[in-house]
């Protein structure tokens, strides 16, 4: 009998890489001319980004600049839920985002749908905050990550331990 391939689906934001794209974002915020004498910082509270600027444009634009610094350094920024813009001390206006990291109950429902509706002959089960698939042949897997990557899923998915 042949041995069962299997691999992991997570979703998972690496916390070092985050704080070195702020790290580069506050860099490039401070030595911009459009910036310069204004109040902008982004902060890491836990699992959650602060951002404070002087009005709802410079939000965006501190927006931009950290999702560029955060795609440079592989972060996946679908993992990244903005909240809505508040007003601050000061004139200033915050917004909160929440760092997703592992996949909740209803994207992993999905994801089992998505695998049992395409017909694949493998196993999904899910694990606490991932899925782990399972199947005879590696070719059965290769289409499972295949049909993943195209689905349209609020999370970004990452493919580990493939055995």
């Amino acid at each position: 009998m042949a041995k069962e391939a299997s691999f992991d689906i997570v979703s998972e934001i690496n916390q070092e890489e985050v704080k070195n794209a702020i790290a580069l974002a506050k860099k490039e915020i401070t030595n911009r001319f459009d910036f310069k004498g204004s109040i902008s910082e982004i902060k890491l509270e836990k699992n959650q980004l602060v951002l404070v600027s002087e009005d709802e444009y410079k939000i965006g634009q501190v927006k931009d600049i950290l999702t560029s610094k955060l795609i440079k350094r592989d972060v996946p920024t679908k993992n990244i839920h903005y909240g809505e813009s508040e007003k601050a001390f000061g004139g200033n206006v915050r917004q909160h985002a929440d760092l997703i990291s592992g996949i909740d109950k209803e994207n992993a429902k999905k994801i089992n749908t998505l695998i049992k509706q395409s017909g694949i002959k493998v196993k999904s089960t899910i694990q606490d905050d991932q899925i782990r698939v399972t199947g005879k042949s590696r070719d059965d897997l290769q289409q499972v990550i295949s049909l993943l990557r195209d689905a349209d899923l609020k999370v970004e998915l990452q493919f580990t331990n493939f055995r």
